[in-house]
């Protein structure tokens, strides 16, 4: 199996019209549409959705008013001052998870949450991997992973996605 990359730094510099024209071009590949955070590859060729799948990729920490004591210690701690109250901003809230781990109580869930998702889909030139962050989310880089991953297995197993 060979696998082709294409990068650049900078946006507008024509990586997915590139992407583009060797897909009408290949036979039997797999692409792969790592831009999570702005991907374009599905406005050039358009894709029908076979799977999706939900992206799984951080935390939000919430606390239990019932469990919590207010003793203060998150307050101190919280690098981010996303705790006024004994509430959590959401927003403001990184994901650390400083609060939880000094919390004497064990007053603050941690749940994973949803971060965006990525898809399997058919193309007129064949199979494509893609995803979608969600906006002002995190770990684009383990999204980039997964859909990397997922479009390798999808080339090496020969998955058939019709």
């Amino acid at each position: 199996m060979k696998e082709l990359t294409i990068i650049s730094g900078k946006g507008g510099t024509g990586k997915t019209s590139i992407v583009g024209s060797f897909a009408s071009l290949a036979q039997n590949f797999v692409l792969a549409d790592a831009d999570v955070d702005a991907a374009d590859l599905h406005l050039v060729i358009p894709p029908e959705i076979t799977k999706r799948n939900d992206f799984m990729g951080g935390h939000k920490a919430i606390i239990d008013p019932e469990r919590c004591t207010q003793c203060g210690e998150c307050l101190e701690r919280c690098q981010y001052d996303a705790i006024a109250n004994f509430t959590i901003d959401t927003i403001a809230c990184e994901g650390c998870g400083v609060c939880v781990h000094f919390c004497p109580s064990a007053a603050i869930d941690f749940p994973q949450r949803k971060c965006g998702e990525w898809f399997v889909s058919n193309t007129t030139f064949g199979p494509m991997v893609h995803a979608r962050l969600g906006i002002a989310e995190e770990n684009s880089g383990l999204l980039v992973t997964t859909v990397r991953n997922a479009a390798r297995e999808l080339a090496e197993n020969k998955i058939e996605t019709l």
